[in-house]
C-alpha cells in the first residue's frame, strides 16, 4: 500500500481531520508520486522497508502497551514513507531535514527512537553515526533511552547492538548511536548520518544545530529529524525552522517562490487559535487522538481551561501547537493566492489611495496604490518594492527568494549603495500618475522615520493628501479584519505580484488584552512583510475615507 496516497485520500474524504499545512504537504507529496518532478521519484519498496523494520523489530516500552511491537498508525506510516521513500536515480534520499511538529503525547519520542534504530541498523549507511540531540544531556537521553529499551526487548536486534553506558554500538556496520548535548565534550569531529533533535522549541540559539549540520557534510544522504511541540522561547531556531516550513509549503503553490526540495515540513497544528474549543478540530494538532493520546483526558483539560482552572497558554502551546507568546501568521494561502490579472487601460481608474512602508537598509521598502472603479466591488492594487544593492546578495542567500528574478520583471527596484533613496518612492507615485492617469486622493503612512519623504510627498501632492496611520491595535485591528475578509473573498486583485503575496504570507499579528489585532515584527532575518504593510496603510486610509472616495470615482 502507498500510505501517503492513502492518508491524503482519507483527508480529502473527511475520514481524517487535518489542518491546512498537513493537507497541502500531502497533496504536494501525492502529486509528486503521481507525476514525479525533477530528479526525485517515489520508491515504494524503500518506504515500506523502513515501516516493516519498525513493526517487526521495535517494541514499545511503557504503559499498557509496554513490550508489544509498535503498530504504526497511518499518519506515522505516511511520514516515514515520505522521509525514506523519495529518492534520486542513485537511490539516495531526497529529504535531508524533517520538521515534525505534533501535540504532546502523540507518540513522538517512540517514533523518533524507532527511526533512530532503523538508521543505525538497516539504513545501508556505512559506519553510521546517529545522535539524539538536545541542549541538555537529560533531554538528549530521552529518545536515546527509549531506543535502548527497544533493543533490549527485541531478541533479533539485541544480537547485533550492544547498549553501553554512553552509546549503542552496532556490530553489523560499526555504527554508533549517542546522546549529544551542548555541554558534551564530543562536539568536534562529528560525522553525522542521522540526528534526532528533540523539543526544538526549548533551544535558545542555533549553535548546537549548526554543529550537527556542519557534521553532515561528508555524508551522501544525511538526515535531521526535528520533532517538537510549540513552545515559549521566541525568535530563535524554532521560529526560524517554523518559518522555513511555512515558506516551503507556500512555495509548493507559488506564494513567494521559495523552493526547498530537501526540507520536509510535517506540521500538525490548529488553523485558528479559537479551534481549541471545538473538539472536532483537535485532531488537527493531535493525529493520534483517541489511540495513542487519550481523548477523554484532553477533553477534561479543555474543560478546566474553559472554566479558568488551567493555564490556557500551556494547553494551547503544548496540546494544540499554538505558539502563544509568538506572533501568528494571519492569512491562509488560499486567501492570499489570487492569479487574476487586470488591465489598467481597460479599467481606466481616475483616483487612487497610496501607502508606503519604509526601511533604511536591510529590509524591503514598499509602496502601493489601490483603486476602485464604478460598479465593481474589487479593490485593485499596484505595488512596487525597493532594496539596496549592498543588501541584495546577502538577502537573496538568507531569504531564499528570487530577488534577481523580481528585479528583471520590475517587481523590485534597486537603490545603489547601502541606504534606500526615498526619492524613488515619490518618483514611482509620479510614474503611476503620469503613466496611468491615476491621481492620489490620500496616502496612508506610518510617520515614524518618514522624515523628508513626508515633506516631499506633501510638497508634491498637498498636505491634505497625507494621512498618518498610527501603528497599533486601536487603529489597525478593524482594517486587518476587513482586509482579511476582502482577501478571502478574492476581492483584492494585485496582478499576482509575487512580492506582495510573499509579504502577505509573512504578515503576523498579535492580540492585545481586548482581543484587538495589530501587526507585529518577527525578528527572524528571513521575514519580510513590507509590501503587506504598505497595502495595510493604504487600505486603512481607504476605510477611513471610504464615503468620500467612492463619491469621487
Amino acid at each position: 500500500m502507498n500510505y501517503i496516497i492513502k492518508y491524503y485520500n482519507d483527508i480529502c474524504a473527511g475520514k481524517i481531520t487535518a489542518g491546512n499545512k498537513i493537507r497541502r504537504v500531502y497533496k504536494h507529496l501525492t502529486d509528486n508520486i503521481n507525476n514525479p518532478q525533477g530528479v526525485f521519484y517515489f520508491d515504494e519498496k524503500k518506504a515500506n522497508r523502513a515501516i516493516e523494520f519498525i513493526e517487526t523489530f521495535c517494541h514499545l516500552s511503557k504503559g499498557k502497551t509496554g513490550g508489544k511491537l509498535i503498530k504504526l498508525e497511518l499518519w506515522q506510516k505516511a511520514a516515514i514513507s515520505a522521509i525514506f521513500g523519495f529518492v534520486d536515480s542513485n537511490g539516495l534520499r531526497q529529504y535531508r531535514e524533517v520538521l515534525l511538529l505534533v501535540g504532546r503525547k502523540n507518540g513522538k519520542s517512540a517514533l523518533e527512537s524507532a527511526i533512530a534504530l532503523y538508521c543505525l541498523v538497516a539504513d545501508g549507511e556505512s559506519t553510521p553515526e546517529i545522535y539524539s540531540v538536545a541542549t541538555k544531556r537529560e533531554q538528549a537521553r530521552v529518545v536515546w533511552d527509549e531506543t535502548v529499551r527497544m533493543i533490549k526487548k527485541s531478541p533479533e536486534i539485541h544480537k547485533y547492538c550492544k547498549c553501553r553506558v554512553g552509546d549503542i554500538f552496532c556490530n553489523i556496520n560499526d555504527g554508533i548511536y549517542k546522546p549529544l548535548a551542548s555541554d558534551s565534550n564530543t562536539l568536534d569531529g562529528l560525522n553525522v548520518s542521522c540526528a534526532l533533535i528533540d523539543e526544538l522549541h526549548a533551544w535558545k540559539d542555533s549553535n548546537l544545530y549548526d554543529v550537527v549540520a556542519d557534521g553532515m557534510t561528508a555524508r551522501q544522504q544525511p538526515l535531521i529529524i526535528m520533532a517538537s511541540t510549540a513552545g515559549f522561547i521566541r525568535e530563535n531556531i524554532y521560529d526560524l525552522k517554523y518559518k522555513q516550513a511555512e515558506d516551503t509549503i507556500n512555495g509548493y503553490y507559488g506564494i513567494g517562490d521559495y523552493k526547498d526540495n530537501r526540507f520536509l515540513p510535517i506540521v500538525y497544528e490548529l488553523d485558528n487559535k479559537e479551534e481549541w474549543k471545538k473538539s472536532d478540530c483537535w485532531q488537527k494538532a493531535n493525529p493520534a487522538l483517541g489511540t495513542i493520546k487519550d481523548y477523554q483526558q484532553l477533553a477534561e483539560k479543555v474543560q478546566r481551561a474553559k472554566a479558568g482552572h488551567k493555564d490556557v497558554k500551556d494547553l494551547l502551546t503544548k496540546d494544540f501547537n499554538v505558539p502563544e507568546t509568538s506572533s501568528q501568521s494571519y492569512l491562509d494561502w488560499q486567501d492570499i493566492k489570487n492569479e487574476e490579472i487586470f488591465s489598467i487601460n481597460e479599467l481606466r481608474p481616475r483616483y487612487g489611495i497610496g501607502g508606503f512602508d519604509l526601511s533604511r537598509t536591510t529590509d524591503l521598502t514598499s509602496a502601493c496604490v489601490i483603486f476602485r472603479v464604478p460598479d465593481d466591488v474589487h479593490i485593485y492594487v499596484l505595488t512596487k518594492s525597493w532594496m539596496t544593492s549592498d543588501a541584495l546578495e546577502i538577502r537573496e542567500q538568507e531569504d531564499k527568494v528570487p530577488y534577481r528574478k523580481w528585479i528583471e520583471k520590475d517587481y523590485l527596484r534597486i537603490c545603489n549603495g547601502h541606504i534606500i533613496d526615498y526619492h524613488a518612492i515619490v518618483d514611482w507615485f509620479n510614474e503611476v500618475q503620469e503613466k496611468y492617469d491615476i491621481y492620489l486622493y490620500k496616502v496612508g503612512y506610518d510617520s515614524y522615520g518618514a522624515g523628508y519623504l513626508t515633506k516631499e510627498m506633501t510638497d508634491t501632492y498637498g498636505e491634505d493628501t497625507m494621512d498618518i496611520v498610527i501603528q497599533g491595535a486601536k487603529t489597525l485591528s478593524i482594517p486587518l479584519q476587513n482586509l482579511k475578509a476582502e482577501l478571502k473573498a478574492h476581492n483584492i486583485i494585485y496582478n499576482n505580484n509575487p512580492i506582495l503575496a510573499w509579504c502577505l504570507a509573512n504578515l503576523r499579528v498579535k492580540y492585545d488584552s481586548n482581543a484587538n489585532l495589530a501587526p507585529t515584527k518577527d525578528r527572524s532575518a528571513k521575514t519580510r512583510d513590507d509590501a503587506a504593510m504598505a497595502l495595510l496603510d493604504a487600505y486603512t486610509s481607504y476605510l477611513r475615507n471610504l464615503e468620500d472616495y467612492l463619491n469621487m470615482i
